[in-house]
């Protein structure tokens, strides 16, 4: 049987490491595929200012990190359109998705890596004040504080990182945590504590308020105490975790009780032929490597899916194309590529 050139090998869904990682494993495996990303390739890394534990780096920019990712995955040919996807209408035998734009694609397999998005605190005036003081992007929108009060909730990584960030432009920074202990890394709490950030430990966000101008305070609830008090502010930066990006995952595909997509070892979901890799599966640890792994680990299995189903409709042609650019060997077997 002739291979329809319309069809393709693998769709990859999200641009993020996982997502990029995926595209080069693919594209080494000679598959014919693409990478659809809504947004700037990179994900969330691509707003990171540093990262300083991805192997090979001491410390290299979120947006450099990204696009190295990227062009790693296009110099073997990978192709990478700016779109998105609203729906997945999954096989028996091909699967369909829909982009925003109206086109169909269609492929013997798909990986879903759309990541997450921000937390929000769900209280009265952050909604509403998006823009106006209200920020889940440090890196974005923390040059438009300097020499103000701000204010940074959560209690991770990225929180500690950003609030580390905005003691360069803001004249005072607030770090409220809603325990009295942080979860992020032993080396990041040690800066803080070192730094000029004033900690409000077992406190909560109960309302945000403004002006004319924008945000000028918010009302925090200690949970020790049962004590309100207002604090002045300008900016309130908020980094409560991710919610994972599952809306057009397909509603036969497992998810546990946060939302967060169920896999075998190989990134497999329930359904054949539809892979999830990154903060939209599940874990024990969200980080940029793990991400990549489940990247390689998705298109790795794919590949030897996409050969199963290529064999048991009489497509014998997958190994056939010659990996782009020429610079590059012919790729190996999946199990080879390591």
């Amino acid at each position: 049987m002739k291979a329809d050139d319309s069809v393709y090998d693998l769709i990859i869904l999200g641009g993020g490491p996982a997502g990029l990682t995926a595209g080069l494993y693919a594209m080494r495996a000679v598959l014919k595929t693409i990478l659809v990303e809504r947004a700037t390739p990179g994900g969330q890394v691509a707003i990171t200012k540093g990262v300083e534990n991805y192997p090979g780096f001491d410390e290299i920019s979120g947006l450099d990190l990204s696009d190295r990712l990227l062009q790693h995955a296009q110099s073997y040919g990978l192709e990478v359109i700016h779109d998105e996807a609203v729906f997945i209408n999954p096989g028996p035998g091909l699967h369909s998705v829909l982009l925003r734009s109206g086109k169909t694609l269609s492929a013997h397999a798909v990986i879903i890596a759309t990541g997450g998005t921000p937390g929000k605190l769900g209280v009265p005036g952050e909604t509403e004040y998006i823009g106006r003081g209200v920020s889940y992007c440090a890196k974005c929108d923390g040059f438009f504080f300097q020499d103000r009060i701000v204010t940074v909730v959560g209690g991770g990584d990225t929180a500690l990182e950003e609030a580390l960030y905005l003691t360069k432009l803001a004249s005072k920074v607030y770090l409220v945590h809603r325990r009295a202990a942080f979860r992020a890394s032993k080396i990041l709490q040690k800066r803080i504590y070192e730094s000029s950030v004033e900690l409000v430990l077992n406190s909560v966000v109960t309302g945000i308020f403004a002006n004319e101008e924008g945000v000028n305070s918010i009302t925090l609830k200690n949970f020790q105490t049962g004590n309100e008090r207002n604090i002045e502010t300008e900016g309130v930066f908020i980094f409560v975790g991710l919610l994972p990006s599952n809306e057009i995952v397909p509603p036969a595909i497992k998810l546990d009780g946060g939302g967060y997509a169920v896999t075998d070892d190989r990134c497999a979901s329930n359904i054949p032929g539809i892979f999830i890799a990154g903060d939209l599966k599940t874990k024990f640890a969200k980080q940029i490597v793990v991400a990549a792994a489940e990247g390689c680990t998705a298109a790795l299995a794919a590949a030897d899916y996409i050969d199963r189903e290529k064999n048991r409709m009489g497509i014998f042609d997958i190994r056939s194309r010659v990996a782009t650019p020429e610079k590059h060997e012919a790729a190996a077997r999946p199990d080879q590529l390591c």
